[in-house]
């Protein structure tokens, strides 16, 4: 739906919200930008976001509705899955027979009424509500989960005591119980609802320890009695297809769910300890088709590299970065860029961590000898277009994945270094010949995950010493640069008038929700090239690519920070980690 300029100026005016000298020196400087005149007219605080919001309903005739004091029946609220109501700011909260009404921030979202109206098969009527409904709605995702999860888990701990249930039973009658049923169904759908990537069910001394890790950092959930862990324990392990009486040393299995409309796999991880046996569960949504560059992060001259990378149809590409920097799901979304149907896509992993429709994908055994080696040896006989090789570990799959790249293939893998510029030299260490590697190596990818801030944000302006500490850590300038060149601030802008943003932690919750990629893409150029035949270091080469235009991980973090998609202090606590 359009609301025209002329339409909004009358009503701001005839309502005595705004006069028209305000509104339109807001609309040329709307046009200068090319931004709506609308956030324009938020930006010079001559009108709240809500109060704006509640006038776009006022003009389009589409209801208003207010939930900050609303309690919503928790059987309604989730029809819309958590993750989906935060990410889109849409939430369920009157459902009468085949119709169910949704409070949104923004009614010409149609991907998101498509998507509700799918999965609850209702007819779905969008009204307009402001952020703090929102953040209210959000929060009662928490209670009323809290307290299904608590009823749920008391219950069924309590009847696990009644019964007496310990290390001497049965195993497998405990683990096929109700009580251990229902006790990890609820666990696992929790833990999902809450945007979790790990689950940790820790045995102490006294208590059983369940902790999410959520957007890369751990919190208790909840400690259950300490009688619950051989049943929850048991139960895993017949999930997962282990062997029940193993106790003394590690075992690693997997097991598949549907939760929420979507299918998860859950990777699994149990390591004897002191007081019990510890349970890791990696959670891998299995469809992971649908993203792209963008969404991951990538913007200006690094996304117009990924995309020259990825025209080529021999090569290889590199992604680096420690353990959970987001390096396979940048992997992931390159393969389903080139996913089509005419060329053939094979990959070795370890492990498969998301399914994907048309990409011949086998899983390593160490155990029995088949490794990245070997898998990749056997590969290149599949007569594959693209190969995606999970990790580059030693000297013979880093010379097979060479070899591959010279002989008419595409090849994507991982790289453990801490910057792009870093693997270059690892590599020829592996005792890659620098010939080789410049012949094939077509881009590198460095890359770390921050926290995204969530809707309800603060802004701020930096202090001439904020200013001065920001200039010591990174080339301001350059980012500066980048900003002006993409448009984002105007062109005489300067550090003092770009904005940045703080979380708002009112009423609970740490402000931040989600996670985003901070990248850096070194192109590998000519003169690049003649640095790598010279056996230059990392730093050399790094120096090289910033003269080329790159911007560092930090650089990327900084120019995010200023979008107000995170903040500075997140920047700097993940690449300093």
């Amino acid at each position: 739906m359009y609301i025209s300029d002329q339409q909004l100026k009358t009503f701001l005016s005839d309502a005595n919200l705004v006069s028209q000298k305000d509104f339109d020196a807001a609309d040329q400087e709307a046009k200068e930008r090319n931004q709506p005149v609308g956030d324009i007219l938020i930006g010079r605080a001559l009108i709240g976001e809500d109060e704006l919001r509640r006038t776009y309903a006022y003009i389009l005739g589409i209801p208003f509705i207010s939930l900050a004091t609303q309690k919503i029946p928790f059987d309604t609220l989730s029809l819309i899955p958590e993750p989906v109501a935060r990410r889109n700011n849409i939430v369920a909260y009157n459902h009468k027979g085949e119709e169910l009404e949704v409070a949104m921030l923004d009614t010409d979202d149609l991907a998101a009424i498509d998507f509700i109206k799918k999965k609850t098969r209702l007819k779905v009527l969008p009204r307009l509500t402001d952020a703090p409904s929102i953040k209210a709605a959000l929060k009662q995702y928490q209670r009323g989960l809290k307290d299904n999860l608590g009823d749920v888990i008391k219950r069924e701990t309590d009847v696990l005591a009644a019964e007496g249930a310990g290390a001497g039973d049965d195993e497998r009658k405990m683990a096929e119980g109700v009580p251990a049923v229902r006790i990890v169904d609820t666990l696992l759908r929790h833990a999902n609802a809450q945007g979790a990537s790990d689950i940790h069910i820790e045995p102490l001394e006294e208590t059983l320890l369940i902790r999410y890790r959520i957007d890369g950092l751990l919190h208790d959930a909840m400690e259950l009695p300490k009688h619950a862990a051989p049943a929850i324990t048991a139960r895993v392990k017949v999930l997962a297809n282990m062997r029940l009486d193993e106790k003394r040393l590690p075992q690693d299995g997997r097991f598949g769910v549907e939760a929420g409309g979507e299918k998860i796999s859950f990777r699994v991880s149990i390591l004897p300890t002191y007081y019990g046996e510890k349970i890791v569960m990696r959670l891998l949504r299995d469809n992971i088709s649908g993203f792209s560059l963008e969404a991951l992060g990538f913007h200006g001259k690094a996304l117009e590299d990924m995309h020259e990378a990825m025209k080529k149809t021999t090569g290889l590409i590199l992604t680096t970065g420690p353990t959970g920097a987001g390096k396979s799901t940048t992997l992931y979304t390159l393969l389903d860029l080139v996913n089509t149907p005419d060329v053939n896509i094979s990959t070795v992993e370890d492990p498969i961590e998301y399914q994907m429709k048309r990409v011949n994908q086998t899983q390593v055994r160490p155990e029995i000898g088949f490794t990245f080696a070997n898998g990749l040896r056997s590969l290149v006989r599949q007569d594959p277009d693209i190969i995606m090789v999970g990790e580059i570990r030693d000297k013979e799959t880093a010379s097979l994945a060479i070899n591959a790249a010279l002989t008419g293939h595409l090849v994507l893998s991982t790289l453990h270094t801490n910057s792009a510029a870093g693997a270059i030299p690892r590599l020829l260490d592996m005792g890659v010949e620098p010939f080789l590697l410049v012949s094939t190596l077509r881009v590198v990818i460095g890359q770390r995950l921050v926290r995204k801030l969530a809707g309800g944000k603060e802004k701020y302006e930096l202090s001439r010493d904020e200013q001065k500490q920001l200039e010591h850590v990174v080339e301001a300038g350059i980012v500066l640069k980048s900003l002006k060149e993409e448009k984002i601030i105007p062109p005489d802008a300067t550090w003092k008038n770009v904005p940045f943003w703080k979380p708002k932690t009112d009423g609970g919750g740490d402000g931040f929700a989600g996670r985003m990629g901070i990248y850096e893409v070194l192109p590998v150029s000519a003169t690049t090239k003649e640095l790598v035949m010279k056996n230059a270091t990392a730093d050399d080469i790094h120096d090289q690519a910033r003269k080329e235009g790159m911007l560092t991980m930090l650089e990327d973090g900084i120019f995010k920070a200023s979008q107000g998609v995170t903040t500075i202090e997140e920047v700097l606590r993940v690449i300093t980690e």
